[in-house]
């Protein structure tokens, strides 16, 4: 039995320029007026079976909210048609439908009459929603005194306590604490289980995979892609993980010189000052050093050569650290640090501990730190450089030389990547 049906569905919304807000500026300046029509939905079919569980998916404008209303009727299309064969409830928007200024069992009785329950049918559920909302010593108080978790507390144990066929969840999920979310998901799962017909709208791919046995991935208001949400979420991922590299990448072209330090000049020889330079070193300080030997630039190069700040996981990654020389040491240590943006050491490594000596023979150079392929997964990290002397004494220390960033549609949590199969016998 299908419980939800929509046929060719199109949508689009006036986008005024600068419109006049009172009559007297409307009249007087016409020109304000100006608007734009906007299609946001261009055709959208599909059938959600009862029981089924389904996920909407996309970038932000793509439609997804904008179908969710149509559904429960708070708008209407401008073309096509959508059947809702049973009792919707729907939790669109954040406490939509409380009054702030009644309590929160007033209000109780309020938003689950709007969803078609009489007052013994919210009799009988009240101290449930009461008990699943957590809010019993607050239950009297005007909600405008409320936080925003407990308005989606309150909000969502009304949503699930009134014996739905349908329930349209959109982005409600994101707000609430770790031990509420998962209290949620378990009773969606139960709720599901018992036969309702489930839509939720949800940046979140992992809780729509949990929930959601297929997705619907929605693209500048046309369906791009649907089936399995295992298989249209790694679809999309993949999707936004290319659109992000190259929008980084472009930003880097267009700012591709070093924030911190010039492009590296080979010094002249002559110039070349080999008296003790003396700088006392301030060990707070984000870049501290004798610069005996300087740091003149570091380059993080990707396979194709370019100086970029973006890699894709598993990419091979070579960095550049170019030095110059303004008082000549017997051997140069050259170290590399991989951080958390916390500040968590994921690797540290220099050229003493791997057994490469660096001695001098030229007042300037570059050594390169090449990596086959860059474990880490999805976030965003601190490159750390260092020149030392063979004793330890810094030279050039870079704490926080640059952030980069790496993307990988490897779902594992934590910061790096090992290969590794499953079997099960």
């Amino acid at each position: 039995m299908v419980a939800i049906s929509v046929k060719d569905i199109h949508k689009s919304f006036r986008v005024y320029y600068d419109k006049g807000q009172s009559f007297k500026e409307k009249i007087l300046f016409k020109n304000r007026n100006r608007y734009e029509n906007r299609e946001v939905l261009k055709g959208i079919s599909f059938d959600v079976k009862k029981g089924e569980a389904i996920g909407l998916i996309g970038q932000n404008g793509c439609g997804k909210s904008t179908l969710l209303k149509l559904m429960t009727k708070i708008i209407y299309p401008d073309q096509g048609s959508i059947t809702m064969n049973g009792r919707i409830s729907s939790l669109i928007e954040l406490g939509a439908g409380f009054h702030p200024d009644m309590s929160g069992r007033e209000n109780i009785y309020t938003n689950a009459s709007i969803f078609g329950l009489n007052k013994k049918e919210i009799d009988k559920r009240l101290q449930n929603i009461i008990d699943f909302s957590e809010l019993e010593e607050f239950i009297d108080n005007p909600v405008r005194t409320y936080s925003s978790g407990m308005y989606m507390r309150l909000a969502f144990a009304v949503a699930i306590n009134v014996d739905a066929d349908i329930l349209l969840i959109d982005e409600i999920l994101a707000v609430g604490d770790a031990n509420f979310q998962a209290k949620c998901f378990n009773k969606l799962r139960e709720i599901k289980a018992n036969g309702t017909t489930i839509v939720i709208v949800s940046h979140a791919l992992g809780q729509i995979e949990q929930i959601c046995e297929r997705s619907i991935w929605i693209e500048e208001g046309k369906i791009f892609s649907q089936g399995k949400s295992k298989e249209v979420i790694e679809d999309y991922n993949c999707f936004m993980n290319e659109k992000r590299y190259e929008s980084i990448s472009k930003e880097i072209e267009k700012d591709n010189i070093d924030k911190h330090v010039n492009e590296v000049n080979e010094p002249d020889e002559k110039n070349v000052d080999n008296s003790v330079v003396n700088i006392e070193i301030d060990y707070s300080k984000n870049r501290f050093g004798l610069r005996y030997v300087e740091i003149s630039n570091v380059m993080m190069k990707n396979n194709e050569g370019k100086n970029v700040r973006v890699f894709k996981a598993d990419e091979p990654v070579t960095i550049e650290i170019y030095y110059k020389v303004n008082k000549p040491l017997e051997e140069y240590n050259f170290g590399m640090g991989f951080y958390t943006l916390e500040g968590n050491c994921i690797l540290g490594c220099n050229t003493q501990l791997d057994g490469i000596k660096i001695l001098h023979k030229h007042n300037s150079g570059v050594v390169k730190f090449v990596m086959p392929n860059i474990p880490l997964l999805r976030g965003q990290y601190v490159l750390q450089v260092a020149i030392v002397d063979i004793g330890g004494t810094p030279m050039d220390f870079y704490r926080d030389y640059c952030h980069f960033e790496i993307i990988s549609s490897d779902r594992s949590t934590g910061l790096v990547s090992f290969a590794h199969k499953w079997v099960v016998e």
